[in-house]
């Protein structure tokens, strides 16, 4: 629970360990041309390890399921058409929820869910599953989305998809605001995305002088990085004086040129009967925030026709491109070390000038703001004007790799003669 008085950027370089470079740091000072065969060998040792530690954690939940609870938690693989829907909204995220398990199996569940994250991770999502109950209370204690207890942390769902011992087989877990993907092929982890993350409410008081802030960090070193921006830089980086109320790409199977935010009920599964109630919700957001077409239009995603919005991180500092590398280390940090310093090769050295920042909204504490990172094969989003700026969503994606597609494709080319795209 990181606070808003953190070290800064160049405090944090300072307090690099006397020991020498951690991997995640090791990984951002070397050179353009990647990765060794030495280390792509250790990567893929390790993607293997951790799918083998998935698998184990799997098999286990799997041999405890009763028929009726496997139809729901035990899928076929690919299913591409359910396997890649998400949410992270309070809808049915398909699967097998928590509530429907025995307090063995959801030791098992947890222990799957546990396997693909790294402690930091998994504690946060343990987290944000428990601030369903302060939820509760700060609503009212009231029924809503038409069950007896809207929010719920037992609405939390898991489906494998496959056979975790055939080397080749995926896993999601999600519930209002977490949303977790693995995928492995041919006995390795390749993908991780998407990647959700959500706290509401962002901040609750706790016993003493601190407050619970699961999301700190990705909120703290965003706005660290905007205000050391000059004048010059900020132009460049602020797409929009006016943040959007949800992240842009919302949850799209797959983001692309000129998405813009969706509207809420799309968020949901199937069409909710309170459908209407919920484009309400997002209308009187957007007014309360004062949203306008030209502010939307500021913040369509560029994914293939150009470059990323917002300044380059060529044009930073050296000490601003610390700070931005640590707000990507924030997201990619969710995952296990091993899998997370690998994937820290896409912004590694001189890659991290490939990517740019941009921002929407207040700079100040306590205004609606937003902001995203991107560049080859991450794209990072984090948004909070909800709620009296007590809201927060923060995603990571890869928008050529989700889901594991790339992989799958050239899986497919080289397994079952399917030409790749």
């Amino acid at each position: 629970m990181s606070g808003a008085n953190g070290p800064s950027g160049r405090e944090r370089t300072a307090q690099s360990g006397a020991n020498g470079p951690s991997g995640r740091e090791r990984t951002a000072q070397s050179g353009a041309n990647g990765p060794s065969g030495r280390e792509r060998t250790a990567q893929s040792s390790a993607r293997r390890q951790l799918a083998d530690r998935m698998a184990d954690a799997a098999l286990a939940l799997l041999a405890s399921l009763d028929v009726e609870q496997a139809a729901a938690g035990a899928w076929p693989f690919p299913s591409d058409d359910e396997r890649r829907r998400w949410f992270y909204t309070p809808t049915d995220h398909g699967g097998v929820p928590l509530a429907d398990l025995a307090p063995g199996q959801q030791r098992q569940a947890m222990r799957l869910l546990a396997s693909g994250l790294s402690a930091a991770g998994y504690v946060t999502v343990s987290t944000i599953m428990g601030l369903e109950n302060v939820l509760d209370a700060t609503e009212g204690w009231t029924a809503m989305f038409d069950r007896q207890r809207g929010r719920d942390p037992s609405r939390y769902y898991l489906r494998i998809f496959g056979d975790p011992s055939g080397g080749t087989w995926s896993w999601r877990f999600g519930g209002h605001h977490v949303s977790i993907h693995h995928t492995v092929i041919d006995g390795e982890a390749v993908a991780c995305t998407p990647c959700f993350m959500g706290a509401d409410p962002a901040t609750s008081p706790l016993l003493g002088p601190h407050p619970l802030r699961p999301l700190a960090g990705a909120e703290d070193l965003g706005r660290e990085l905007v205000r050391s921006l000059d004048d010059g830089q900020r132009a460049e980086a602020i797409l929009s004086p006016v943040a959007p109320t949800d992240i842009v790409g919302g949850n799209r199977v797959q983001v692309a040129d000129g998405d813009l935010p969706l509207p809420l009920p799309e968020i949901w599964r199937g069409r909710p009967a309170f459908t209407e109630a919920l484009a309400l919700v997002q209308q009187r957001a957007e007014e309360q925030l004062g949203l306008r077409p030209e502010h939307l239009e500021a913040l369509r995603l560029t994914v293939q026709g150009g470059p990323p919005k917002g300044v380059s991180a060529a044009a930073l500092t050296s000490g601003q491109q610390d700070l931005l590398r640590a707000v990507l280390d924030v997201y990619i940090g969710r995952v296990p070390d091993d899998l997370a310093d690998a994937e820290a090769e896409k912004y590694a050295g001189e890659r991290l000038h490939r990517f740019a920042f941009a921002w929407a909204g207040g700079v100040e504490p306590g205004q609606p703001h937003y902001y995203r990172v991107q560049g080859p094969r991450v794209l990072v989003e984090y948004d909070n004007t909800q709620r009296g700026v007590n809201h927060v969503h923060a995603v990571w994606r890869d928008p050529d790799g989700d889901f594991g597609e790339d992989v799958l494709a050239r899986h497919h080319s080289l397994h079952h003669g399917v030409p790749t795209p």
